[in-house]
């Protein structure tokens, strides 16, 4: 079986940090977003192929053509017309049943496992916010309609833009026409092959999204599952907890629930409590994390649950006191305190 991975998107919503590098190298437990997903697709699949766009290149260089037994193979969505299109670039690729998936989400090997027992398959998940996502009209576990984020979601079951599907999507995508938003949506295809033949809902407790910055500490967690990843060549003077570092990075301060990037200082006295660091960045000073933390995103205030702060690469933060929800963009120099975003 192949893969068909979604990696294309530019992904303005988790800025600052995917403004260096495309999201499915953000990384997780100090691997890359889409490593972990190729782990496992392991023995599953013979061949991925990668659907790029944005920054395409740095995914090609740092993956190749072939992971752990896996072929790996490149499209360029030269444009970004939507998850339809991004699917059609690959079809002179695709043979037989394959498995189509976004590549910035996480997904649980025996999920993929449920789903490719089936001939069409979509894998949904229950959450607490349907109205973020596509929400699933399913009947005795064969769906019946996506609903793209309903005001009031008719149920809590999301679509977590994982399927198994046969070539005959293609036929569907080809015939699309764009939606209000000016794209050509994937789920408007799974809609119009649900009324053709049955689309089996799989259904997962599995699913971990990232859709922003501090998701990105809710997936390395998961990972983690409480223990600290350490990366090579570091030095760890301070004290770490339940957090991610990354190589070559001088610890000397407190770190707490975080992901550390690479080649990052932090130095002494320096607090820092469920943020993110981009790589190549120089820190003195606190971030203070909420329990129940906002952030802008996109000119919108999003509740960003247990969270400090997300810093791009090649900042220089010195003697800094920095609130809940800021993003401090890449190559910046700060000091002081600072109470909103930095871009």
């Amino acid at each position: 079986m192949q893969a068909v991975i979604l990696a294309a998107g530019k992904s303005t919503r988790t800025y600052p940090l995917t403004l260096t590098r495309p999201k499915p190298l953000l990384p997780l437990a100090n691997k890359p977003l889409l490593a972990h997903t190729l782990d496992r697709l392991k023995g599953i699949v013979s061949e991925a192929i990668i659907v790029v766009g944005y920054m395409g290149s740095m995914i090609e260089d740092r993956f190749g053509y072939e992971h752990e037994g896996i072929r790996l193979k490149y499209v360029d969505q030269q444009e970004q017309l939507g998850t339809g299109h991004a699917l059609l670039v690959a079809r002179p690729h695709v043979r037989g049943k394959f498995i189509a998936m976004a590549g910035d989400d996480l997904y649980a090997r025996e999920d993929i496992l449920a789903c490719a027992d089936h001939g069409s398959a979509i894998l949904v998940a229950e959450h607490r916010e349907p109205e973020r996502f596509g929400v699933i009209m399913e009947e005795n576990g064969i769906l019946k309609d996506i609903i793209e984020k309903p005001a009031s979601p008719p149920s809590n079951l999301i679509n977590t833009s994982f399927y198994v599907l046969q070539p005959e999507i293609f036929g569907i995508l080809s015939s699309l026409q764009r939606s209000e938003r000016g794209e050509y949506e994937l789920t408007d295809a799974v809609n119009a092959l649900a009324r053709k033949t049955s689309v089996h809902c799989v259904k997962t407790a599995n699913h971990v999204a990232i859709g922003y910055p501090w998701d990105l500490l809710g997936a390395d967690g998961a990972i983690r599952k409480g223990q600290n990843a350490i990366g090579k060549d570091c030095l760890i003077e301070g004290e770490v907890v339940d957090s991610s570092i990354g190589d070559s990075c001088i610890i000397k301060g407190r770190v707490r629930g975080s992901v550390i990037m690479d080649n990052v200082i932090i130095e002494q006295d320096s607090v820092i409590e469920h943020s993110i660091i981009g790589s190549g960045t120089h820190f003195w000073g606190i971030i203070r994390s909420a329990k129940e933390a906002r952030s802008i995103v996109n000119g919108k205030s999003v509740p960003a649950g247990e969270f400090g702060a997300a810093v791009g690469d090649n900042v220089t933060a010195k003697n800094v006191d920095i609130a809940a929800g800021c993003k401090i963009w890449p190559g910046k120099t700060v000091t002081g305190a600072i109470t909103k975003d930095i871009s």
